[in-house]
């Protein structure tokens, strides 16, 4: 079986891989098992929650929080676990929360890259987070805020940055190892 966490991270043509775990209309949370080499149950959404674009990991890169790089893939197409899509950043949502395990005041970093596949024609005109609607980004940030509200992480906002800074996390990740 395909170990997903060691994939690539890049791909033809500068694209970065995104391994989605939860696709778009979930209304669970899954979870790449590397040890188990399978999608496991990680939670459900909470009541009326569901996913509004497919969720994965970006594989070979290991995050502030120990766990891979975390993505979500604008378009319009829903897929399933273990779909390997090769895309391109526009952007990411930096959150701040609670250290996983740690002490009241210790605080991770958790960011979320905002990708669009390479091959999405409707996409094609999106460059950056702010070619998305101030509203649908809006959307999405609160999309984040809302599906931890229940986890005891204490999310917080922080702001958006552009392709930029995705492809600075990348590069940190290679020179890494990863």
């Amino acid at each position: 079986m395909t170990d997903f966490s060691r994939l690539p991270t890049r791909g033809l043509r500068g694209a970065f891989h995104v391994v989605v775990e939860s696709p778009r209309g979930s209304t669970v949370k899954l979870k790449y098992d590397a040890p188990l080499g399978a999608f496991s149950l990680s939670r459900p959404m909470p009541r009326g929650m569901r996913y509004p674009f497919d969720w994965g990991f970006i594989p070979s890169t290991k995050g502030p929080d120990g766990d891979p790089l975390d993505a979500m893939v604008l378009w319009d197409e829903a897929t399933w676990p273990g779909v390997v899509l090769p895309c391109r950043a526009l952007g990411v949502l930096q959150v701040d929360q609670k250290r996983s395990g740690g002490k009241p005041d210790e605080r991770e970093r958790n960011d979320r890259i905002l990708a669009v596949p390479m091959v999405a024609p409707r996409y094609e005109f999106l460059r950056t987070y702010e070619d998305v609607s101030q509203l649908e980004r809006e959307e999405l940030a609160y999309f984040f805020l809302a599906a931890v509200h229940f986890e005891n992480k204490d999310a917080r906002i922080l702001g958006w940055e552009g392709p930029e800074a995705v492809e600075t996390m990348l590069a940190a990740q290679l020179e890494a190892g990863g």
